[in-house]
């Protein structure tokens, strides 16, 4: 029997190389590092995430998550607040990849330790070897692999920042059971507590923010601060300068409408919504079952693929134009605003940015 090749062993490919196994079909799942890191994206889970790891058998809050039970929005001195629609969770990538991970290995999925250099149909080119099978389940994450890119047009494009904030008594008054949203022109910033107390800050901006600060992440943080008092306090917890993680050229809201045969892509080689959304890791999961269940059922990998491009279209679009509001000073306002003063307009956003 052929074996179907998993590369990438986050959350999108764990849930497919679970499946799988499940299935029936042996899956060997390739991950880069035999240690399992902390993603820069994705430590934020909606309630539709926590559903779904449920009934995968992955209950956040046994892995130690954050409950979050609300919204809270800033556009410089302006601020809103509101409840979600039901609880979320704050929970780092490395304790949610290594509980999937584990998952994955425990129901049959063979773990293989590789570093793809090039994917075509059919094949894996990896350091240690090349990986051959009519089924390859690209699910590498933000990080593209040679043969299987995914199209920049933009001469300023997007740019990932997270750095962890170390647990504080101030930042849990600070922040609590809220995940925050901090918009500023050209991006925003996105704070939750994880396990153990910790607050991971993440930022969406664009690369003319970095020139702006000479090649200085952490400049990129005090300049968003100087600006936005509320983000200023929270950074301010940080007794020296932090470690801060970067991931370039960010495709947000690009969606994959094909594919080749024999490749199926999954999570954010299938769908990138802006993470001002929170529903990244949902569709990891949500496009690891559809390719595994696809794959089963004897449905070819293009098949899969314009399947799940109509389902992710909407939650994208929505995310979408909420992102180009929120870089915006008159959006961002606008977007508070309404928040605070009617807000079930934020519950709606909310809703209709979610996958079904």
């Amino acid at each position: 029997m052929t074996r179907p090749i998993v590369l990438g062993a986050g959350p999108a490919g764990s849930v497919a190389a679970l499946l799988l196994a499940q299935g029936g079909s042996q899956p060997i799942l390739i991950d880069r590092n035999a240690e399992v890191g902390d993603a820069i994206c994705g430590g934020f889970l909606s309630w539709r995430t926590a559903q779904g790891l449920r009934r995968l058998g992955c209950d956040p809050a046994t892995l130690g998550a954050r409950p979050v039970t609300r919204l809270r929005l800033f556009a410089g001195r302006h601020k809103a607040e509101v409840p979600l629609p039901e609880t979320a969770y704050g929970l780092s990538r490395h304790a949610l990849d290594s509980a999937l991970r584990q998952l994955a290995i425990a129901g049959g999925a063979q773990l293989e330790i590789d570093r793809a250099r090039r994917v075509a149909p059919g094949v894996v080119e990896g350091e240690r070897r090349h990986w051959e099978s009519p089924a390859i389940f690209l699910a590498t994450g933000k990080h593209d692999v040679r043969g299987e890119g995914r199209p920049r047009k933009t001469d300023n494009p997007a740019l990932g920042i997270r750095v962890r904030l170390p647990p504080s008594a101030q930042l849990d008054r600070l922040i609590g059971a809220a995940i925050e949203l901090h918009l500023f022109p050209g991006g925003y910033a996105g704070i939750v507590l994880q396990e153990g107390g910790s607050a991971n800050v993440c930022l969406a901006l664009r690369k003319s923010s970095l020139l702006e600060a000479g090649g200085d992440m952490w400049a990129v943080l005090q300049a968003v601060g100087r600006d936005n008092p509320h983000f200023a306090r929270r950074i301010a917890c940080a007794e020296d300068r932090l470690p801060v993680d970067t991931i370039g050229a960010v495709p947000y809201g690009w969606i994959a409408q094909d594919t080749e045969e024999g490749v199926y892509r999954l999570g954010d080689q299938a769908a990138v919504i802006p993470s001002l959304a929170g529903e990244g890791m949902a569709i990891a999961l949500a496009s690891g079952a559809a390719a595994a269940q696809s794959y089963l059922q004897g449905q070819g990998a293009s098949q899969y693929q314009r399947g799940f491009a109509r389902r992710a279209a909407p939650p994208v679009r929505i995310a979408k134009l909420l992102w180009h509001m929120a870089e915006s000073p008159a959006g961002a306002h606008a977007m508070t605003l309404a928040s605070r003063i009617v807000p079930p307009v934020a519950g709606w956003a909310m809703r209709r940015s979610r996958i079904d």
